[in-house]
């Protein structure tokens, strides 16, 4: 069953439209990001707002319905990142870059491991090359997120 649109709208709004895992800007969008289930239905999750964010296809897509991941450096299964409970600025920041989103706690090396943040699997690295094209236009990384020095 479908969200109600003013969920929707609030879901958008309160993230300022922006994907709440990687921090792509809904503007460069051709369609609206879509609403997230932190926890998803399959495994018990409800429609209400605090259990929604928005993500970009590709996040959502990777997210699909796992709530925990590897964190590569402990190799320990880790939380993924709760954009509702937790702020993206304590887990992650950009590189020195802006290129490249980097882990900085089990829950941030996890997601970005999960989520595939930097398309590591790609050797195109795809996103990387799309986040070079916002750099220049002005568009990322977002004002308000960390930076690496």
């Amino acid at each position: 069953m479908p969200l109600p649109k003013s969920l929707v709208a609030q879901v958008r709004k309160r993230a300022s439209y922006r994907c709440e895992y990687c921090h792509y800007p809904e503007i460069l969008s051709t369609a609206p990001l879509s609403v997230d289930h932190i926890k998803p239905r399959s495994l018990g999750g409800t429609d209400e707002l605090p259990n929604l964010a928005l993500a970009c296809r590709r996040c959502n897509e990777r997210r699909y319905n796992f709530v925990s991941a590897i964190d590569p450096e402990t190799g320990n299964e880790t939380p993924l990142f709760n954009p509702r409970t937790q702020r993206w600025s304590t887990h992650f920041i950009w590189s020195a870059d802006s290129l490249s989103i980097i882990g900085m706690t089990p829950i941030g090396r996890a997601t970005c491991q999960r989520l595939d943040l930097n398309d590591s699997r790609r050797p195109d690295r795809f996103i990387q090359k799309s986040r070079q094209q916002w750099l220049q236009s002005g568009l990322h990384p977002p004002n308000d997120d960390p930076q690496k020095s």
